[in-house]
C-alpha cells in the first residue's frame, strides 16, 4: 500500500508540474488602464452635459472600475454592467443586438448575459478581448457615444 501512495504521490507531483512554455500569456487589463479608459468617457459625457454610470470589466466579466456621476439614477448602475459584460461574453458591442431586435429577431432576447442596448463596447488588443466598457444612463446612442470615447482612449493607450 505504501508503494502505491508513493506511485501515486509521484503521478500527482509530475503531473502538477508545467513550465513556463506550457502556460499561455495573456495582456491584461489594469486598474489604471480603466480608470483611463473612464475619464475619457467621462470627459466625452461632461462635454455633453450628459450623466451616467460607467464600468469597465475584464475578460471575464468581471467588475475592474464602476464609476457613477452626480445626479445619475441609481437603475444605471446595473445596467452599464451588463452591457459591458454582454460586449466581454459576445465579444461585440451591445448594439449589435439592440439591431437585431429592431429588425425583427426577437429570439435575441433569449440569449442568456445578452443585453440588447447600445452602450457595451468590447476592449481589444492583439484582436483579443480584454475587457468591455458599458454605458448607460442616456439615450442608448448617446451612451454608445460615451463609450466609443473610451474606447477611442483605450485604443490610443494600446498604441503606445
Amino acid at each position: 500500500m505504501r508503494n502505491f501512495t508513493t506511485l501515486l504521490t509521484s503521478l500527482f507531483l509530475f503531473g502538477a508540474t508545467a513550465s513556463a512554455a506550457d502556460l499561455a500569456t495573456k495582456k491584461a487589463l489594469t486598474l489604471d488602464a480603466a480608470k483611463q479608459i473612464a475619464a475619457a468617457a467621462e470627459a466625452e459625457a461632461k462635454k455633453n452635459k450628459w450623466n451616467v454610470v460607467i464600468a469597465i470589466v475584464d475578460d471575464g466579466a468581471n467588475l475592474v472600475y464602476l464609476q457613477k456621476m452626480d445626479e445619475t439614477q441609481i437603475g444605471s448602475i446595473e445596467v452599464a454592467q451588463e452591457k459591458a459584460r454582454t460586449a466581454v461574453k459576445f465579444k461585440r458591442a451591445s448594439k449589435v443586438f439592440e439591431d437585431a431586435v429592431k429588425g425583427g429577431r426577437q429570439v435575441v432576447l433569449k440569449l442568456p448575459g445578452a443585453l440588447p442596448i447600445e452602450g457595451g463596447i468590447p476592449l481589444t488588443l492583439d484582436n483579443k478581448v480584454i475587457g468591455a466598457i458599458g454605458v448607460s444612463g442616456v439615450q442608448s446612442n448617446e451612451d454608445g457615444i460615451i463609450a466609443a470615447a473610451g474606447v477611442d482612449a483605450f485604443t490610443r493607450m494600446a498604441a503606445r
